[in-house]
């Protein structure tokens, strides 16, 4: 095998992905070169640029994508209306082509051969990293040393960072730390007590949203406007993407809305319950759907919510640059073209409601609906005849069991 001369690493700046920089270091002698992705994760990003130097680092990426994340990757999502086993909007699984795109990126651009990341042999994550890249550029190699080295507990990994004198937060000593995973999609918590799925999650997992029983009592009405399917505004303002999203967590959180406890299934064929936060992300799905029951033609409505499980289902399991997942992202795409207009929304106490929805592409005839004189021609008695032709089979399958 080749001498690997170059390393991009997916770096965090944490615990983990210290000890793993330096482990690259020694095991492969090579110079390595980290990127941190800022997506909107809440935290200072500076530090893991510190910690990067002190370990020798010459070339330190930290890259800011929140508008790039939402844009091109959380929106193409929510135009599917997507969840995966009917309930999680994706928070991380959306986050990894992203990352994957950039690792991949950096490595041309500094002629590295060899990519790595701190996911974990039990993971999703391991798994949508490197299908990004095999699809991306098949010549780079993956480097994942937690299916790699020697350490088998959290107590030689403690005793590692120590030997290398690498600083160990208080936090981290002692019992496992919750694995949170956070950008401003959604946040996500696992481990310790949620590990039983018969524990109630306690209070203080809950990051991003306050409990909605102690929400305000007073609802909040808010106004999105969405153009080709893509939200655009809030109460009116025109905001960008990232701002958008960070607009609606804010007042997704004040309501407690988005709380998900959820116990699912992993690709890799284990189950695991977690604890996801996605307020802004929640409005958006219930605001989405608003505007397309008026803008959408029933079968087109119909036929995108019988693809959306698998639509779901590629992301999740890591198959976003996949030709299957941009054939469907294809169709979605030109369903959207009419899905434009304002949908109005009731937040409380943990809900988002649609009140009322506008558009100058409706398809609602209020002329056709109604129970009073019609300034539309429709015959009542037409549904006679359609209700026969359906009814048809329904009899004569009744005459053959003697009904």
């Amino acid at each position: 095998m080749a001498k690997i001369e170059k390393i991009v690493l997916s770096y965090s700046g944490g615990l983990d992905t210290s000890i793993i920089l330096k482990w690259l270091q020694e095991t492969y002698g090579c110079e390595v070169v980290t990127f941190t992705a800022d997506l909107g994760q809440g935290e200072e990003l500076e530090p893991a640029r510190a910690k990067a130097e002190m370990s020798g680092v010459k070339d330190i990426r930290i890259i800011d994508l929140r508008e790039e994340f939402v844009s091109d990757f959380v929106f193409p999502m929510l135009r599917a209306n997507a969840l995966y086993e009917g309930q999680y909007l994706l928070g991380s699984s959306i986050a990894r082509p992203l990352i994957a795109k950039h690792l991949v990126g950096i490595a041309r651009e500094v002629g590295a051969h060899a990519i790595a990341h701190g996911a974990t042999g039990k993971g999703n994550d391991q798994v949508r990293f490197e299908l990004a890249v095999n699809a991306l550029d098949p010549s780079i190699k993956i480097i994942a040393p937690w299916r790699q080295w020697n350490i088998r507990s959290r107590m030689q990994l403690l005793e590692y960072a120590e030997k290398h004198h690498i600083p160990v937060p208080s936090d981290k000593r002692g019992e496992a730390p919750f694995s949170i995973d956070a950008n401003l999609l959604h946040t996500s918590t696992e481990g310790k007590i949620l590990e039983n799925p018969a524990e109630v999650a306690p209070d203080h997992v809950y990051q991003r949203t306050v409990d909605p029983v102690d929400a305000p009592d007073t609802p909040e009405i808010i106004t999105i406007g969405f153009e080709r399917g893509d939200p655009v505004s809030v109460n009116g303002k025109s905001m960008t993407p990232a701002a958008l999203l960070t607009e609606l967590n804010g007042l997704g959180g004040r309501h407690g809305i988005g709380r998900l406890d959820l116990v699912e299934n992993r690709f890799i064929g284990m189950k695991s319950r977690g604890i996801y936060e996605t307020p802004g992300g929640t409005i958006l799905l219930t605001a989405h759907r608003g505007i397309e029951s008026i803008t959408l033609d029933r079968a087109a409505a119909h036929l995108k919510d019988e693809i959306m499980p698998r639509y779901a289902e590629l992301i999740y399991n890591g198959f976003w640059f996949a030709p299957e997942r941009e054939m469907l992202q294809a169709l979605i795409d030109q369903s959207q073209t009419f899905v434009s207009g304002e949908v109005t929304l009731r937040l409380y106490k943990g809900s988002a409601s649609v009140i009322s929805r506008t558009s100058a592409c409706s398809l609602y005839s209020a002329d056709l609906v109604t129970f009073e004189e019609s300034a539309i021609a429709y015959d009542h008695h037409d549904a006679e005849g359609f209700i026969r032709l359906n009814g048809l089979r329904l009899r004569s399958w009744a005459a053959r069991n003697g009904r």
